[in-house]
């Protein structure tokens, strides 16, 4: 056998066989009820305090990120109403020249 073909072939035959027989295995991670942010059941658990204090400070979250996006909202609507009272303003200058 000559050298570069023995230099060809053994480094593919290593490979293959190295990767054929290396072992492969994943775990699947299982979880029961209530583990890690899983959503609690009925019964008593509603009836918890911390789940009524949680419950309400999501509640006042979205109450605040509403009022916030309503504020910008008008905010806008006035800037938008201002603009056209000023092109308004405008084109009327523009009619009484003619």
């Amino acid at each position: 056998m000559s050298l570069t073909r023995t230099l060809i072939a053994r480094p593919f035959s290593l490979t293959a066989r190295t990767t054929t027989t290396r072992p492969f295995s994943l775990a699947a991670r299982r979880m029961a009820e209530g583990d890690a942010g899983a959503p609690r059941s009925g019964g008593s658990a509603q009836g918890d305090a911390f789940t009524k204090r949680e419950q309400a400070s999501e509640d006042y979250y979205v109450r605040q990120q509403e009022k916030d996006k309503l504020a910008k909202l008008k905010q806008k609507i006035a800037d938008q109403e201002a603009q056209l009272a000023k092109d308004r303003e405008e084109a009327e200058g523009l009619t009484k020249k003619s």
